[in-house]
């Protein structure tokens, strides 16, 4: 299955690591260093395309990890992954 990030970014499901939001885990001084660290990587992609409320964090066959932000919220983005699970 696939799931819908945002603007025209597509994922495939079983690439995904964890879907966290931004508000709430930014506060976290690991956090911080991870995305800071994942920045300096140049391996965050920010597909808001307007101020992001979440980040997905996926495996990728080139690099450890890939970090995106997401327009849209954690909660919207779990709910969608969830609802794709229950059309198999």
């Amino acid at each position: 299955m696939y799931l819908h990030i945002g603007q025209n970014e597509i994922l495939p499901d079983r690439r995904i690591i964890g879907i966290f939001d931004l508000d709430k885990c930014s506060y976290g001084k690991r956090t911080r260093e991870y995305l800071a660290a994942a920045e300096q990587e140049g391996v965050v992609l920010d597909i808001s395309g307007e101020i992001p409320k979440s980040f997905v964090v996926c495996d990728h066959p080139y690099h450890r990890q890939i970090v995106y932000l997401s327009q849209l919220n954690s909660t919207t983005l779990q709910k969608r992954a969830e609802s794709a699970e229950l059309e198999l």
